[in-house]
C-alpha cells in the first residue's frame, strides 16, 4: 500500500510560489507515494449591495479576483505535472473552489491522506494561516515546506524530543521518514524546562531497538526562542527533516501557540514535520 501525500495549493489572497512544487514532489518521492495536489480556486459571495455595483463596480471586481484565482490554479497544476513526470511521481490533481478565508475546507481534504505536504513562504500570510489550519484542524501530520532552492531529503531526520505525548505522536508519525533515513538524531534542549535527564538517549536506544540509526544530542538551551535553537542544531547536524509535536489550540477556537511551535510557523528554516 503505497502512502498518499496532499499537496494543497492557496491562490488567494497570496498564492503559493512554484518552488513548493519541486519540494512536495520530491517529498513523494522519497517516501515512494502517491501525490494528490488540490488547488483551492476563490469563491466570493454574491454582492447584494446596489451601492456597490455604482460606486466600486464590485461583481466585476469578484469576477476578476476569481478568474485571477482560477489561472493560477491551473499553473501551479500543470507545474505539478510536469515535475511528477519529470520524477516519476504519481500524480492525481483537482481544483475546488473554497470560500475566501475557508481553511476548515482545506483540512477537512487533508484528512483523507496519510500525510500533508504544505508551502511556506516568508511574509505570506495565506500560506501562514494554511499552515496553522492544517496542523491544528487537519489530524493528521503536515510537513511545513520552506521556499528553498533545492529540495531536501529524508536521509538525515532530526527528532526534537522532551518526552511528551505530542513529542511521541510527532515521532511515530514521521516513521515512514525515519525507515528510511541513514542517520536519526534525537535532539533534547537542556535547561529550557523540567524533566528526567536520561530523556533523550532512553528514547534513542528505543528507536535502536526498532533498527533505527539513532543518537542523542543534548543540545544546551540559548537566550533567543527554542524554535531557533531547535532548527540551528538541526542544520548543523545535517539534519534535512525536523520533528516536532505541534503545541496550541485551533485557530478556530482561542488560539494559543506554545513557543517553539510559535517560532516554527514564524521562522521556518527546513523542512519540519509538525504532528499535533
Amino acid at each position: 500500500m503505497k502512502p498518499q501525500v496532499f499537496l494543497p495549493l492557496v491562490t488567494y489572497p497570496q498564492a503559493n510560489a512554484d518552488a513548493v512544487v519541486a519540494q512536495a514532489v520530491a517529498l513523494a518521492s522519497a517516501l515512494d507515494a502517491d501525490l494528490q495536489a488540490t488547488a483551492f480556486a476563490a469563491d466570493f459571495p454574491t454582492v447584494a449591495s446596489p451601492l456597490g455595483r455604482v460606486l466600486l463596480n464590485v461583481p466585476e471586481m469578484i469576477r476578476e479576483a476569481e478568474a485571477k484565482s482560477r489561472a493560477r490554479c491551473a499553473a501551479l497544476l500543470r507545474l505539478v505535472e510536469e515535475s511528477g513526470a519529470a520524477a516519476g511521481v504519481s500524480i492525481s490533481t483537482s481544483i475546488l473552489s473554497a470560500p475566501v478565508g475557508d481553511l476548515d475546507r482545506v483540512a477537512a481534504e487533508a484528512r483523507l491522506f496519510d500525510l500533508t505536504a504544505v508551502g511556506w513562504e516568508r511574509d505570506n500570510q495565506t500560506t501562514a494561516m494554511t499552515a496553522e489550519a492544517l496542523v491544528f484542524g487537519s489530524g493528521r501530520p503536515v510537513v511545513l515546506l520552506p521556499q528553498a532552492p533545492d529540495p531536501g531529503g529524508v536521509e538525515a531526520v532530526a527528532i526534537a524530543w522532551d518526552g511528551s505525548g505530542v513529542a511521541a505522536r510527532a515521532a511515530f508519525d514521521a516513521m515512514p521518514f525515519l525507515a528510511r533515513a541513514k542517520r536519526v538524531a534525537v535532539l533534547t534542549v537542556t535547561d529550557e524546562k523540567p524533566m528526567e535527564r536520561d530523556v533523550g538517549p532512553r528514547f534513542a536506544e528505543a528507536l535502536k531497538r526498532r533498527g533505527l540509526p539513532a543518537e542523542a544530542l543534548a543540545v544546551p538551551a540559548q537566550d533567543g526562542p527554542v524554535s531557533d535553537t531547535l532548527q540551528e542544531e538541526a542544520l548543523r547536524w545535517g539534519a534535512k527533516l525536523l520533528v516536532m509535536g505541534g503545541y496550541g489550540h485551533s485557530r478556530l477556537r482561542d488560539f494559543v501557540l506554545g513557543g517553539a511551535t510559535k517560532g516554527i510557523l514564524s521562522d521556518l528554516r527546513l523542512p519540519v514535520l509538525l504532528s499535533h
